[in-house]
């Protein structure tokens, strides 16, 4: 038996959710789609979630494995960055195009990146608002995280029980914990998908109940209970898995370029986050003018990150051959119009970078408290040869001087790219698609 109390002892390095509420959708009940207040299980009642057991019935088993030979049932639990939901989105569209007939739900944060990007995905989208763990942690709103996190666990058992599910995928972000860890007390199938080299506290405590972990490298399984990882790389989207031609992308971009005959022509693609990475910023801001008129085959793909753009905007001066933009909707352009990025460390752009083979320079965010972006930085220098300039040692000269140093040299791109292409594995979400069937006794083979 394992009861909240364990919970308890982890409760400092993990972010849930609060109170949930839920986008409007046909196919959840009335009930969830509309939050009551009458709904809301009050404290004196919530001791009776200290004791559910972590053991599955041997009924629930069996109803399990009876329903499975049904329409598949998968909840994704993911949210926060695009790390986390871009490759449960992968994963979904593998099941969809393998098993036609899934059903499928995502659960994330209310107006988040994931509150607007699943449905845009085409998915059905159920919100349970997230709570970030204060700093220090001795932090007064600290004191109710328990009480948040127990409220989060009974909104979780109601939707699951509602939607029935097969299994539940974890990708991370603050509300994949609970999700997975109500799963897991209702004897329901849970896999977790790691996108970092090195796991972070929530999904460590998570695979020690998830019947199969998918990692990305090699070196990821010595976290983890061994015998339940699968090494499969991370899920890409399809998208950058279609082919597109460096001339065709270079002219999304930069409308001519293909008249222009400049076959020595070099793109530099700069992606400062989601939201915006400041050192990054300030650091082209002072170097990107010089570069483009010291360099007349040069071009440049600036994404700014969203919060960061009305500044960079003004700063900037217009040139023929720059592309500033806050955010990039067509990514999989500018991974193949480029010839060397420049990027902070997440774990999806570093395997994105492996994927679509391009030499890299990273510069880890200082703010990721758990250090992953570092240590992903860090294991692609090793498989691929990137070039890691920390943000203590970032300025503007340091980062022309790397830029210089690869773009001179044909001979060094060439390996970054032959290593970075043999280090990933671009049928990651096939492969995770299918181990998902087999643990739900899916046949992975269309019936003729």
């Amino acid at each position: 038996m394992a009861t909240i109390s364990i919970i308890s002892r982890f409760l400092p390095s993990s972010n849930f959710p609060t109170s949930p509420s839920y986008s409007s959708h046909p196919s959840l009940p009335s009930s969830l789609l509309t939050p009551r207040s009458s709904r809301f299980i009050q404290p004196t009642s919530l001791c009776f979630s200290c004791s559910l057991s972590l053991t599955q019935s041997n009924d629930q088993t069996a109803a399990a494995q009876d329903d499975a030979v049904g329409n598949l049932r998968v909840v994704f639990a993911a949210g926060g960055t695009g790390g986390h939901i871009y490759p449960a989105v992968a994963i979904a569209d593998e099941l969809r195009i393998t098993n036609p007939t899934s059903e499928i739900l995502f659960i994330g944060a209310p107006k988040s990146m994931e509150s607007t990007a699943i449905p845009s995905s085409g998915y059905i989208f159920a919100s349970v608002p997230a709570v970030r763990l204060a700093r220090p942690l001795i932090a007064p709103q600290n004191l109710l995280l328990p009480y948040r996190l127990i409220k989060s666990l009974i909104q979780c058992f109601r939707l699951l029980r509602d939607f029935k599910p097969h299994v539940v995928v974890g990708t991370g972000g603050y509300v994949s914990f609970p999700v997975c860890l109500a799963a897991k007390l209702k004897g329901i199938k849970l896999v977790i998908q790691e996108q970092n080299s090195v796991p972070g506290i929530a999904n460590s405590i998570l695979s020690l109940f998830a019947d199969v972990i998918f990692v990305a490298f090699n070196s990821t399984i010595d976290s983890f209970p061994r015998n339940k990882c699968v090494v499969c790389g991370n899920p890409v989207r399809l998208s950058l898995r279609k082919h597109v031609s460096k001339e065709s992308a270079r002219s999304y971009f930069f409308p001519g370029f293909e008249n222009r005959g400049d076959c020595k022509a070099k793109v530099l693609l700069v992606l400062g986050g989601s939201f915006g990475a400041n050192a990054m910023n300030i650091a082209m801001l002072n170097l990107y003018y010089q570069m483009l008129r010291g360099n007349h085959g040069l071009y440049i793909i600036w994404q700014t990150g969203v919060e960061a753009y009305d500044e960079m905007d003004s700063l900037v001066k217009d040139h023929p051959r720059l592309y500033l933009k806050p955010f990039m909707h067509r990514l999989d352009l500018a991974y193949a119009a480029a010839d060397l990025i420049v990027s902070r460390a997440g774990a999806l752009t570093c395997y994105e970078i492996l994927a679509t083979g391009k030499p890299s320079i990273l510069i880890p965010s200082p703010n990721d408290s758990e250090g992953h972006q570092f240590k992903n930085a860090s294991l692609l220098a090793d498989v691929a040869g990137a070039t890691v300039i920390t943000e203590d040692e970032l300025d503007s000269s340091t980062l022309a001087i790397a830029i210089e140093q690869i773009l001179r040299d044909e001979r060094k791109m060439a390996d970054m790219s032959e290593r970075a292409l043999k280090a990933a594995n671009l049928n990651a979400s096939t492969e995770i698609a299918e181990h998902i069937l087999s643990l739900v006794n899916l046949s992975t083979k269309k019936e003729k």
